[in-house]
């Protein structure tokens, strides 16, 4: 990844752990206050439950004149009894120095409950019920609610590293397809400048330009309008171009003518059988779709090679004996960026700028190749 990508990645990632981090947070602190909120009230209702139970039977014990019966108590609880004159008659305090009066409150970590249910029968005034079990249940989920959070945390740190690299993994593949371009399209710039500059450069050595000097001029020339035609329509396609009636026998007539002398580098023949054929389509638009196809032909093609170009009941073929491309490749190649071989050059927008045309004016386009066989282009118009 380069400076940009892992600054979008950390930042993403960055961004998503710490959401998910306060998430998880809000989330244990909303389960810790009710799970504690549900304790101290099973702890409340426990005493009370207690408180009742005792202040019951002393009741019973009076109206029958007997002995008071042992309840059942949790080990963890505590349970007294406070005569009418404040002593402690049963049991003890946690604390001595508790004010006796009816009422629920804590101290000294003791959750302490003084009821005044027994109404004073056999001279008990208050039941005393006290426990500190709420305390130990507390830290207990408390420990619990950090354990989860902390592993949770530890799930999401991962899960966010997994979302960060497949959220970058597009981009960054985009990225690398823009530098691939920038790269290409330098290559490609560089070999027509090259040539005007020797050409040029020789012409103003010698003092005069030959035919050979201006045909290398005017190829160089051509082939730089070529990428600045791909460039601007990549650049300005959303631009609405107003179409018009044009006959395509003669637009191919020039793109061919345009192009011959790039072919004739490479000992090129073009076989050409044309018929009138009319279509409502923006000239720049259509001459570009026609120098794509024409320009990839011949760079692809072989030496010594026939480029057939056919146009008859609206359907135009171009026809090359090329390097062809391969089928997996086929699936792609009208895609931007992308190119079907790295064989003399190219920057992967001349077919999606083809294709791109041909959706707009609903031209249907197929392609037959294969590898070493070449490759014919067909246009229903």
């Amino acid at each position: 990844m380069n400076d940009l990508e892992k600054k979008s990645f950390y930042s993403f990632l960055g961004l998503y752990i710490a959401s998910s981090l306060l998430f998880i947070a809000l989330v244990g602190f909303w389960y810790y206050k009710a799970q504690k909120h549900a304790l101290e009230n099973e702890t409340y209702y426990t005493l009370e439950h207690l408180a009742d139970k005792k202040a019951g039977e002393i009741i019973i014990a009076h109206m029958h004149n007997n002995a008071i019966k042992e309840i059942s108590i949790p080990k963890d609880i505590k349970l007294a009894l406070i005569d009418t004159k404040g002593e402690v008659v049963e049991g003890n305090l946690v604390n001595p120095d508790i004010t006796i009066k009816p009422g629920y409150f804590t101290l000294n970590n003791y959750n302490i409950l003084i009821s005044d249910a027994p109404r004073e029968h056999l001279n008990i005034s208050y039941v005393v019920v006290q426990s500190n079990i709420l305390k130990g249940k507390l830290h207990a989920l408390k420990d619990s609610v950090w354990i989860v959070s902390v592993l949770a945390s530890l799930v999401m740190i991962v899960i966010a590293w997994i979302l960060s690299k497949l959220f970058m993994k597009p981009l960054h593949e985009r990225v690398m397809q823009i530098e691939r371009f920038i790269n290409d399209v330098t290559h490609e710039l560089n070999t027509p400048i090259t040539s005007l500059t020797m050409s040029t450069g020789q012409a103003l050595k010698v003092g005069e330009c030959t035919p050979k000097t201006l045909n290398n001029i005017s190829i160089s020339t051509n082939q730089l309008y070529d990428i600045y035609r791909s460039l601007t329509y990549l650049n300005f396609k959303n631009k609405e171009e107003i179409s018009e009636p044009l006959d395509l026998k003669e637009i191919l007539e020039k793109s061919i003518g345009y192009y011959r002398p790039l072919a004739e580098i490479k000992r090129i023949h073009f076989e050409v059988e044309l018929e009138e054929t009319n279509c409502i389509i923006p000239k720049s638009q259509l001459t570009l779709l026609l120098g794509n196809l024409i320009g990839n032909a011949i760079k692809y093609s072989s030496p010594k090679s026939t480029i057939t170009i056919s146009l008859k009941n609206r359907v135009l073929k171009i026809i090359d004996e090329g390097i062809g491309i391969d089928q997996k490749k086929q699936k792609v190649i009208f895609e931007k960026f992308t190119r079907g071989t790295d064989y003399s050059g190219g920057f992967g927008v001349g077919l999606s700028i083809v294709k791109s045309i041909c959706d707009e004016h609903n031209i249907k386009i197929e392609l037959d190749s294969a590898p070493g066989e070449g490759t014919e282009f067909r246009l229903y118009l």
